[in-house]
């Protein structure tokens, strides 16, 4: 079980396409992130020659990247993660002096991160500026995006149903054929498919069990994310609508009405006009 939790990402994948190649490829992505490397990559907007100029690390990532190598050959044993909360916990006691090193250079790598930016978008023509843009654009994103689905998890949302072929894995991974995990995967995959109709079906109504548990779940939780005002994290057909906002009237509405009032007004007054007229008239006539 330790190692299908590894791999949640590439069984999703896997499960929809039943392929070699995109289970081994989304193996790899799973397998090679690395708390350090992920904050350590560049995060310019392209990692091509000739690209912008990298953002400096601040203050507290340089004393990671100091860190890091001494605290792993004291704790070989130790995991990369508790790597980064001990060098985590460290900076938080350390004093503003200790900091002040580490902080100066991160300013000074800042200041002429600025200069190498204006040098670099100087030299853009407009479509490369405009494609620069777009691709900040889906880079915040993408951010905002995985912080929302930290948010959510950490408010308690329920996982995902989980499809057959998942529930079947996750019980004959351990026993599966193969030294390495896409191996294991791929043997997976060849049993699920050769499984006798019966048996197949047996995960089949676990699945749709899992189905119903997370519809019962999501349901309670989404209305608990109303009940504290979280409606933005609700899913987009199950948020309420929101009343449609009255129209304001333009100028031109606004002047044409009271002359409509006054026309009618007119119509009244000559009508009137019209009838104290014909009396007359009438009176006139039986005078006569």
């Amino acid at each position: 079980m330790a190692h299908f939790n590894l791999m949640t990402a590439g069984v999703s994948l896997l499960a929809k396409s039943f392929s070699a190649l995109s289970c081994t490829n989304s193996l790899a992505r799973c397998t090679s992130v690395h708390p350090v490397s992920f904050f350590l990559t560049s995060r310019g907007l392209t990692a091509q020659a000739g690209g912008p100029p990298k953002r400096p690390l601040n203050g507290y990532m340089r004393y990671v990247v100091q860190q890091q190598p001494t605290i792993v050959q004291q704790n070989p044993a130790i995991k990369i993660t508790e790597v980064i909360r001990k060098i985590a916990q460290e900076w938080r006691l350390m004093s503003a002096e200790q900091k002040r090193p580490f902080v100066e250079d991160f300013q000074r790598a800042r200041d002429q991160f600025k200069l190498d930016l204006k040098r670099y978008e100087a030299k853009l023509t407009p479509a490369e500026f405009e494609q620069q843009a777009i691709e900040r654009k889906q880079v915040m994103a993408k951010r905002k995006e995985i912080r929302r689905k930290r948010e959510m998890n950490s408010l308690g949302k329920p996982k995902r149903p989980r499809s057959a072929f998942n529930i079947y894995m996750s019980e004959h991974f351990v026993e599966a054929r193969g030294l390495t995990m896409p191996a294991k995967l791929i043997s997976l995959m060849d049993d699920w498919r050769s499984l006798l109709g019966y048996k197949k079906q047996v995960y089949m109504q676990l699945a749709e069990d899992d189905k119903i548990r997370y519809k019962n779940e999501i349901k309670s939780w989404e209305e608990h994310m109303l009940e504290i005002g979280r409606e933005d994290l609700l899913r987009e057909h199950t948020r309420p609508k929101k009343a449609p906002a009255k129209k304001r009237a333009t100028k031109k509405e606004v002047k044409a009405k009271p002359k409509a009032k006054k026309t009618a007004t007119a119509g009244v007054v000559k009508a009137a006009g019209k009838g104290k007229t014909a009396g007359k008239v009438t009176l006139t006539r039986s005078k006569k």
